[in-house]
């Protein structure tokens, strides 16, 4: 259970499913802005904290990125394959080497140097995750495998190559649509609006 504060008191906790990530429903006082409390009953999803990364080749203009199927988008109705900047869960380790990893594993693209921008709560009404987004540089030198995910793992990942522009015109039609892509997506952009590096 988790610690009492002088505005939160915990009643009790149910863990409803412990399978990929835990599921638990937490009982609760809350106490108001006027003084009063309240009692509360809110689920939270736990899978952990993880990591993301846009590369971004300054020769080309283009953006790395990647199209998988995504389960949960289809259930809500939507189109499934996902185009998305790479991602993973930390699961223990350090950021930047997750994403190091993950770079390779994902897109098959190997580079040196990477810069963490922020870190962001994504969905926080609901899931406890928060996303170390990073940024990058690549060139078709630092390739090193064909990408693609892990078959293991049920991935079946497709890498792209979209000019900026381009994929900044796909937030507005819909062809983006997740989250930390848009953000990394805006951030580039706004960096060389300001005439910063990158």
């Amino acid at each position: 259970m988790p610690n009492d504060t002088d505005y939160l008191r915990f009643i009790d906790q149910t863990l409803l499913s412990d399978n990929w990530g835990k599921l638990t429903r937490y009982r609760f006082d809350y106490r108001r802005s006027d003084g009063s409390w309240q009692e509360q009953v809110r689920e939270a999803y736990d899978r952990g904290n993880g990591v993301t990364c846009l590369l971004h080749n300054p020769e080309t203009d283009c953006v790395l990125l990647t199209r998988q199927f995504r389960l949960p988008v289809l259930l809500n109705g939507r189109d499934p394959f996902l185009i998305e900047t790479p991602a993973g869960l930390l699961e223990g380790a350090n950021p930047e080497e997750r994403m190091r990893s993950e770079l390779v594993e994902e897109t098959g693209y190997e580079v040196s140097a990477l810069e963490h921008l922020f870190d962001v709560h994504m969905s926080p009404g609901s899931v406890t995750e928060y996303l170390s987004f990073y940024r990058g540089t690549y060139q078709p030198k630092d390739k090193v495998s064909d990408g693609g995910g892990e078959e293991s793992e049920g991935e079946d990942i497709e890498v792209l190559h979209i000019p900026l522009q381009e994929a900044l015109a796909m937030i507005r039609t819909g062809d983006i649509s997740d989250g930390k892509t848009i953000l990394l997506l805006q951030e580039l952009a706004l960096r060389q609006l300001t005439g910063q590096s990158g």
